[in-house]
């Protein structure tokens, strides 16, 4: 019994360290990889030195995307997590339910209105607008929401967010249309150490908050009834972290735009990896693999096609469609949808 009990704790620190291993590489790939290729032993030169092509490509060409998208994709994995905690329901999460899409449609009205507003705080705005309307709309008075509702009607306020940004899109000239086209898209081109810095930093104060949030969702995985017995404000708590998570996923958006999917695997692709079971581990999991599939995503928009820059949002779209038609027949076959 020793042994195997052993071999659990074991087992989850050799998936974490893969895991992490996995995602030095990516990014190691994704600065090498390029229209002009940089080796490794330049990079290292670069980064000692500061100088030579490899100095280039750190601080320039492709240290900022690179560190963006990791960025990016451990907010979007947060978010995702806790999302799908909360609700107990794999299809969870704020692309699905909505949020992205309100995040950027802020961003888009902004630069439509002329609104001197920063990136984030409109993402954010929109974000939290998107997840109360969604809330209003499912809300039944005497009957408890179920997870399937607050999906379809997240997918219907996404749509809705959507439509309005494409007739902003109309208003806009020709140039910034097709830029924010693309940035709807979910993109990191051009993204510099400015960027860098705003999801880093604003990322890290929310992985702040959400980690004195960790011992309420631990009591919200016990059930409401157990966490309630003691002491939890449920409802309190539901909220913290529901707000908490449409903060995360907008503070990607402002930097990548809605990318999507990334959320939406991010969690399960870590757990699977590293057997993570305590909320807290889920939730590290969760970050490394939305870092680790943007990243991979990102190298492969810029480099599957020669001479061809696709928006990351493309390649997060065909890797994470199939894998969401794949869930929705499993929801299916248990009869939860």
């Amino acid at each position: 019994m020793s042994g195997g009990t052993a071999a659990g704790p074991t087992n989850r620190l050799a998936g974490a360290a893969m895991l992490g291993s996995l995602l030095l590489a990516a990014a190691l790939a994704g600065l090498a990889i390029g229209d002009v290729p940089t080796s490794l032993p330049d990079l290292w030169r670069g980064a000692i030195s500061g100088e030579g092509p490899g100095a280039l490509t750190l601080r320039v060409i492709r240290g900022p995307r690179v560190a963006s998208a990791a960025g990016v994709g451990a907010l979007l994995g947060l978010s995702g997590a806790v999302l799908q905690s909360l609700l107990r329901n794999p299809l969870a999460a704020p692309d699905l339910l909505g949020f992205n899409a309100g995040a950027g449609l802020a961003v888009v009205a902004g630069i439509a209105f002329g609104l001197a507003l920063p990136a984030p705080l409109l993402a954010s705005a929109g974000g939290l607008a998107a997840a109360l309307l969604m809330a209003a709309l499912a809300h039944r008075p005497g009957h408890a929401i179920s997870t399937p509702t607050l999906i379809l009607v997240g997918l219907g306020t996404g749509f809705f967010a959507g439509a309005i940004g494409a007739f902003l899109l109309l208003t806009l000239p020709n140039a910034e249309a097709a830029e924010a086209q693309r940035w709807l898209t979910g993109s990191l081109a051009a993204r510099n150490w400015a960027h860098v810095g705003q999801v880093w930093l604003t990322g890290g104060a929310l992985a702040l908050l959400l980690a004195l949030q960790v011992p309420a969702l631990k009591l919200l995985d016990l059930g409401d009834d157990l966490a309630s017995g003691l002491g939890l404000r449920v409802q309190r708590a539901r909220w913290g972290l529901v707000g908490t998570a449409v903060l995360l996923s907008a503070a990607a958006v402002a930097v990548a735009g809605p990318v999507p999917f990334v959320a939406l695997m991010a969690a399960p692709l870590g757990i699977a990896m590293t057997g993570a079971r305590a909320p807290g581990s889920r939730l590290f999991a969760a970050a490394g693999a939305g870092a680790l599939i943007l990243v991979l995503s990102d190298l492969a928009a810029r480099a599957a096609i020669p001479g061809l820059q696709l928006p990351v949002g493309v390649t997060t779209g065909l890797l994470g469609a199939p894998y969401l038609l794949w869930r929705l027949s499993r929801e299916m076959e248990k009869g939860k949808l």
